[in-house]
């Protein structure tokens, strides 16, 4: 029996077992075969406090599992695939058949970038392709780019780009934007922002790093080829919520927060990009690590006392 079974093992998760683990509670991780979050597709993060000449996001994410596992936290690189959360202690099954019982539970399972899979694309990311401008715009100044989508998110990527990039290439599907009128006119009014309606990326190219895109009009079908530095894709992100039963989620399937990192579930918490549809930062996320671990804590002890 476990006091804390923790389902993720990003930022937020790794970082709300530090801090279950020193408050001496026995805890597991269950990190998942792909253990680490999107930051273990990362090169440099420059952002993350502490390390004032950037770290490899994979070096990062190694840190923090050490430090977790230093102070006693119980990690399994096997994915989370079914949970009984309708009374506690709550039972979570893993993959490779086994499970796992907990009084409480910390739901850290993050949320996925949607790419566009097209031939050169996932051996590029990390290497000119990204999902995240605030976090990797500085890589990128006076030299050329490419955002993909019509929402404010694309958007807001091109007009942080704007910012250090040299030239801003906005490539969307459509002949309009779905964005909000305000995101729209300043887009169209930054200089170095070039809107492409009816257009999509078809292939990208390079050998260690992004060089070029193929590019095709949808309208006429027509080909061509495109030098660039970088490619920025924002064409949504997905919630890794699917295999919780029982959890609220909004329309998008992120995880709703009703007070302090609590879920609708007594005992069940929730940290992290999982619920978090605004920042999608690691320091964010491991900030709702540590809140949840917190209030995690704190209503064990509660239930203890009781």
């Amino acid at each position: 029996m476990y006091d804390v079974i923790i389902i993720g093992s990003g930022p937020a998760g790794l970082t709300a077992a530090i801090y279950t683990t020193r408050a001496d509670l026995k805890t597991l991780v269950i990190a998942g075969n792909r253990w680490g979050g999107q930051l273990q597709l990362t090169s440099v993060v420059e952002n993350f406090p502490g390390f004032p000449e950037g770290i490899e996001g994979p070096k990062l994410m190694e840190n923090m599992r050490k430090q977790a596992e230093h102070h006693g936290a119980e990690i399994i690189e096997k994915d989370f695939e079914s949970g009984e959360f309708a009374k506690s202690p709550f039972t979570l099954k893993t993959t490779d058949g086994k499970t796992f019982e907990s009084r409480s539970v910390i739901v850290a399972s993050g949320a996925d970038a949607m790419w566009l899979n097209v031939p050169g694309e996932k051996e590029k990311i990390g290497r000119g392709v990204s999902s995240c401008a605030t976090c990797d715009a500085a890589f990128f100044r006076n030299k050329n780019v490419v955002v993909v989508g019509g929402g404010d998110s694309a958007m807001e990527e091109a007009l942080v780009l704007s910012r250090v990039a040299n030239k801003i290439y906005l490539v969307h599907r459509r002949d309009s934007f779905r964005a909000s009128e305000i995101m729209q006119k300043r887009v169209r009014e930054n200089e170095k922002i070039e809107i492409l309606f009816n257009s999509a990326i078809t292939e990208i190219f390079g050998e260690m790093k992004v060089e070029k895109v193929s590019l095709t009009n949808l309208v006429t079908n027509e080909n061509s080829e495109m030098p660039v530095d970088g490619i920025f894709v924002a064409i949504g992100h997905r919630p890794n919520t699917s295999a919780f039963t029982g959890i609220d989620v909004d329309e998008k399937g992120y995880i709703k927060v009703y007070d302090h990192n609590k879920t609708n579930i007594d005992g069940v918490f929730v940290a992290g990009d999982v619920h978090d549809r605004e920042y999608r930062q690691a320091i964010t996320a491991s900030g709702f690590g540590c809140a949840a671990a917190l209030e995690a804590e704190r209503w064990l002890m509660t239930k203890k006392s009781e």
